[in-house]
């Protein structure tokens, strides 16, 4: 007896890490003869009755035996387990009818939490997290949470007034998993864990798995019915190719932040579905093939773009619900336009309400401060060597891909996964087993990630945002590399930027700066980037970083991605790039779109519109982006006129590019070319229409008997001011 009352006790004090084992239907004996006693608790409660789901004319009151609300009764006459409800009455007098959320067994199997321990139930989201679900013919939601150091757990939400003794969950053996299935509960209810850490303190958690969130600042995760949702790209995925095939096809990404593109009156957010029509049309009309979304993961503050996560597992409630997130893909897929999404698994946030320090310890999160912050972003890092960590991790980016039916995640900051020393001084880093700077266990993480997406999601992209020299970061694993399809080429960008940024009269110092990515080009498989982080933070906008009066501006800016377009590698550029917006980036605002009113914009937006529409109709722009035969200088030391020239083949052909970052221009230019009749101008950059001189070639470029660059023949053109020219063969 003293056993049992000590148990009511913790029930009532929510202090219970097994309350099924009091609470419920349970077979007892009294006078030596098997009987049937039911519990409940039912805080500051009036009176529970138990009613024979099978017969609700047969009932049993239960006493209330501690005035907290504590209920227990002997079922007189009944000798085995039956089917049951219970009616509450609390203290307001409101009554109502409910399962005994202590009468089911566990919504989580010993084998899921056997495959979780060993990190590698990649479904894990599907057993984690608060979940609506039918569970032994009853529809209801089941919450399970990871924290193995908490001394108790309970849910709390709309549905029981945030009482942290209503639900309280149950701890599964040594898993660290506490479970509770909660009947009668649906889509919108709002909940939060209560958690009571090791050290004692009380403290209420947002789901490390939610679906759903309430729109900031409010930070509850809210129930959704995740199965609802008619997808409609059954043949944009039956087009889909494998990773192999996808590097051999044209990629012309739109980086873009939802909430900044474009807003609505009195600068509110445009919704997913409204963005989804209105961006798209944009997308096609720009010939863009691919969209790269800043991250849509829930976050807490509009500051970080969206990269200090409290939400994985959850689109931000921003613009809308998780459907109206799948309407925005599917719509997009319906218009041939693949979705890339920008993931973060190196850091997350301090938030209180968040993960961090969920049960009292380091979880999620290294205890080593040294190893376990990112001081510089203010955040944690996570534990990549716990499996129930990297397998949140890896369950997070398949989740995506499979539940959103995203073409590619981007994944942030791999360098300061790599680096143990990432961003920090002497003595503010710990080494590795080894005395080295590696961090292991992110390299080993990011190996599994990979292997993984590529034998589940053969079709998709992953891009690693990695700015150092780390060597094989697009090398397959089974040669000792980190297995991404892609890598930003952050050195090309800075090289780049660093060059266009120049005085025209003094790039000729700083040629190297345009012609040295080639150089280690097929060291990696590249994309080439113009990303967001380049015009924020007093960078300027690309159009401000332009030298010269204003027509200079936006001939650099169209020569400069004239030549970007022509370089070997994928292609990136930010929204706002395509139409020179002058003001830097701020998530606060919206794009500068009346600036299309004056011509100098509108004619850069046509420009990029049909370099993109080339772009793709040229295979030569990309079938060999990292052959080592489809990409050969004709001249890339002329510094003192700042003019480089190059080759790139297709299957059928070969494209000549010239790009002249001098705003001189030439008018009899002899060029060494690959033997043929005669050329022909399919694009010039300075074409009157896009804002140019009209510096152009006419009609057909004979071809001579003449050597030049190093060629057996040669033709003579017109070279524009600071322009861009493409040529191919004529018959």
């Amino acid at each position: 007896m003293k056993t049992e009352i000590f148990e009511i006790f913790r029930v009532i004090s929510g202090e219970h890490t097994n309350p099924h084992h009091m609470l419920g239907m349970h077979m007892v004996e009294k006078d030596e003869k098997p009987c049937v006693v039911v519990r409940a608790f039912l805080p500051n409660g009036i009176s529970v009755t138990v009613v024979d789901a099978a017969d609700e004319k047969r009932t049993f009151s239960l006493a209330k035996i501690h005035d907290d609300g504590f209920f227990e009764g002997i079922l007189t006459g009944v000798e085995e387990w039956f089917r049951y409800e219970l009616i509450y009455t609390d203290e307001n007098g409101d009554t109502w009818k409910s399962r005994d959320p202590y009468s089911f067994m566990p919504t989580i199997s010993e084998f899921d939490c056997h495959l979780f321990g060993a990190g590698t139930h990649y479904e894990i989201y599907e057993k984690m997290g608060g979940r609506l679900m039918e569970h032994e013919g009853v529809s209801g939601a089941g919450f399970t949470l990871w924290a193995p150091n908490a001394l108790c757990v309970s849910v709390i939400g709309s549905f029981n007034g945030w009482n942290t003794h209503r639900h309280c969950m149950r701890r599964l053996g040594l898993s660290g998993i506490w479970e509770i299935f909660i009947p009668g509960l649906a889509a919108g209810d709002q909940y939060k864990f209560h958690v009571v850490q090791c050290n004692g303190v009380e403290t209420d958690k947002t789901d490390p798995y939610g679906r759903f969130f309430q729109v900031r600042p409010e930070t509850a995760a809210v129930l959704y019915d995740n199965t609802s949702y008619m997808w409609r790209d059954r043949r944009w995925f039956g087009k889909r190719k494998t990773k192999e095939g996808l590097l051999r096809a044209p990629t012309s990404v739109y980086e873009v932040h939802l909430g900044s593109w474009m807003q609505g009156e009195g600068d509110t957010y445009l919704s997913y579905r409204e963005l989804a029509h209105k961006l798209v049309a944009y997308l096609k009309e720009m010939n863009y093939n691919y969209i790269e979304l800043l991250p849509v993961a829930e976050h807490p503050f509009d500051g970080s773009w969206g990269y200090q996560v409290t939400g994985y597992y959850a689109p931000t409630s921003r613009y809308g619900s998780p459907d109206d997130f799948k309407y925005f893909v599917d719509y997009c897929h319906q218009n041939h336009i693949g979705v890339i999404l920008d993931w973060v698994p190196a850091h997350f946030p301090k938030d209180e309400f968040s993960f961090g320090r969920l049960d009292g310890t380091a979880l999620y999160e290294h205890a080593d401060p040294l190893k376990g912050e990112h001081r510089q972003w203010g955040t944690y890092i996570f534990n990549y060597g716990r499996k129930e960590v990297s397998n949140f991790l890896i369950a997070n980016a398949l989740f995506w891909l499979k539940e959103y039916h995203l073409d590619g995640l981007r994944v942030d900051a791999v360098a300061s996964m790599l680096y143990l020393d990432f961003c920090k001084n002497d003595g503010e880093w710990t080494p590795n087993k080894y005395g080295g700077r590696e961090n292991l266990e992110a390299v080993e993480f990011l190996k599994h990630m990979n292997a993984v997406i590529a034998k589940r999601h053969p079709c998709a992209l992953v891009i690693a945002e990695e700015s150092t020299s780390w060597a094989g970061v697009t090398a397959e694993i089974k040669d000792g590399g980190l297995g991404f399809g892609l890598k930003w080429n952050m050195g090309w960008m800075n090289d780049f930027l660093s060059y266009m940024k120049r005085e025209c009269i003094y790039r000729k110092y700083h040629h190297n700066n345009l012609t040295f990515g080639m150089a280690y080009h097929h060291s990696e498989r590249f994309m080439l980037v113009l990303s967001h982080d380049e015009v924020v933070h007093e960078k300027s906008a690309m159009i401000g970083k332009m030298p010269g009066d204003n027509w200079q501006r936006f001939a650099n800016l169209r020569v400069g991605y004239g030549f970007m377009y022509g370089h070997p590698g994928k292609k990136l550029l930010f929204m706002g790039g395509e139409f020179g917006q002058y003001r830097e980036w701020s998530e606060t605002r919206s794009l500068d779109w009346g600036l299309l009113q004056y011509e100098e914009h509108h004619a850069l937006q046509r420009y990029m519109k049909e370099l993109n529409a080339l772009y793709l109709s040229e295979d030569a722009f990309w079938i060999k982006d990292f052959d080592e035969d489809g990409f050969s200088w004709i001249d890339c030391d002329n510094e003192e006129s700042s003019l480089v020239s190059f080759i790139r083949k297709g299957r059928k052909r070969e494209l000549v590019f010239i790009c002249n970052f001098m705003p001189t221009a030439y008018e009899c230019f002899r060029l060494g070319v690959p033997k043929g009749r005669a050329y022909k101008e399919i694009f010039n950059s300075d074409e009157v229409r896009f804002g140019g001189s009209g510096v152009t070639n006419a009609g057909r470029l004979r071809v001579f008997a003449d050597p030049w660059n190093g060629y057996d023949e040669s033709i003579q053109l017109r070279i524009p001011p600071l322009g861009m020219i493409v040529l191919a063969k004529t018959r």
